[in-house]
């Protein structure tokens, strides 16, 4: 699997992603040819080598002459949908420019169809987001994980006056993403920047694991006392089998006064706010004191949330922490039309290329109340149906 993984050293904007790819390994004359097929006429890319502090990057300026620096999202739509790029960059565009919409529709109180796009509504803008997700396409990227972003201070000039950094819109597209304060007074990521990472982010934090295959610098505009650049790893996974290798952060503490019930608790309340797995296990501390080693498995970018809700919900005083690999199978969940109604099944690929499929408990316990069978035979029938679809030998 071809992973990526985007280093926003100085933050993120349209045109340092698309430096970025650029430096990376895609070929300009691609990239040219596929903004072409957005039929938008007068303009043209510039594309340079810099130097930002001393580190060589690629910088992708777009220079166009544009009548329309104004459009609402139905003008974007049109744009796109006429356009002759693969369907899935105009999916993936759309869902950019509608979030940037939802963003500014609500910070100024109007709907999605009316707001009006300023400076992310020119051709400029169009460019990048298209050419980003184009580039990334081109580049055949699987799989990509976004660092976390800096948020700058001060103010810039807007559309509408003076906007206090981090801009609302950048902040708004940036929920429940993990960022953290850069004492630089500059805009470091722009809301361009912000809607095309949460598209393309897979998953948030660390380098994952992979072999490393290229490295590109993409240039911002400023000279900052940091590099102004968004850093592009590509590799391929290390692993040889058909499956992902990804870091996953483990959250462990030991509980000695904590009751069962109060423990069951805390587990539901992690589940359901997205950890991979919660496991307790008896133990014998300190004083000989019976005890609980209390273990969560979570993507690095819930950790610290799901670490809020242990302290929050447990008596303990500490938590330990570890980013580890994970190797797990590919899988992806289909649904199976029983005796008993739809089921649910997990289909996992496993290393020589045979499958297996896993019924869903939760929808089998619920079919087996329904029809007031047990919850053996409604798991057996998923078995069987699910053995015979996916020629699983049974």
């Amino acid at each position: 699997m071809k992973i990526a993984y985007f280093d926003c050293i100085g933050g993120a904007s349209g045109d340092m992603l698309l430096g970025a790819l650029v430096d990376a390994g895609l070929p300009v004359a691609t990239l040219e040819a596929e903004l072409a097929k957005l039929h938008l006429a007068d303009f043209h890319l510039h594309v340079s080598k810099v130097s930002k502090n001393g580190f060589g990057a690629t910088k992708v300026d777009v220079h166009a002459h544009d009548n329309a620096p104004e459009r609402h999202l139905c003008d974007i739509r049109a744009i796109v949908e006429k356009s002759g790029v693969s369907e899935k960059v105009k999916e993936r565009a759309l869902r950019v420019f509608t979030r940037i919409c939802e963003v500014e529709a609500g910070i100024h109180g109007q709907s999605v169809d009316t707001v009006h796009l300023h400076e992310v509504g020119g051709v400029d803008a169009i460019i990048d987001v298209v050419g980003v997700l184009a580039g990334v396409e081109c580049l055949g990227l699987e799989r990509i994980v976004v660092s976390a972003l800096p948020m700058g201070r001060g103010f810039i000039k807007g559309a509408h006056g003076q906007i206090p950094l981090p801009a609302p819109a950048t902040l708004g597209l940036l929920k429940g993403v993990p960022v953290y304060g850069s004492p630089i007074e500059k805009e470091l990521v722009t809301p361009t920047g912000a809607a095309l990472l949460v598209e393309l982010a897979d998953a948030w934090g660390t380098l994952p694991s992979m072999t490393l295959t290229s490295v590109g610098y993409g240039a911002g505009t400023r000279d900052l006392v940091i590099p102004n650049v968004v850093r592009l790893m590509v590799g391929e996974t290390s692993s040889t089998g058909p499956w992902l290798s990804e870091t996953i952060t483990v959250l462990e503490t030991h509980l000695d006064n904590d009751r069962g019930e109060a423990l069951g608790h805390t587990v539901e309340r992690l589940m359901a706010a997205g950890a991979l797995d919660v496991v307790t296990q008896p133990a014998q501390m300190k004083k000989n004191r019976p005890a609980h080693v209390f273990t969560v498995l979570t993507r690095v970018e819930d950790a610290d949330r799901l670490a809020g809700i242990i302290f929050k919900e447990t008596s303990t005083l500490g938590i330990r922490r570890t980013d580890t690999r994970r190797d797990a199978l590919h899988r992806h969940m289909e649904t199976v039309n029983t005796a008993y109604g739809p089921i649910n099944v997990k289909v996992a690929q496993l290393p020589d290329g045979c499958v297996r499929a896993t019924p869903e408990f939760e929808d089998c316990r619920k079919a087996a109340e329904a029809h007031g069978v047990s919850l053996r035979v409604v798991t057996q029938e998923a078995e069987h149906v699910a053995a015979h679809r996916f020629g699983i030998p049974h």
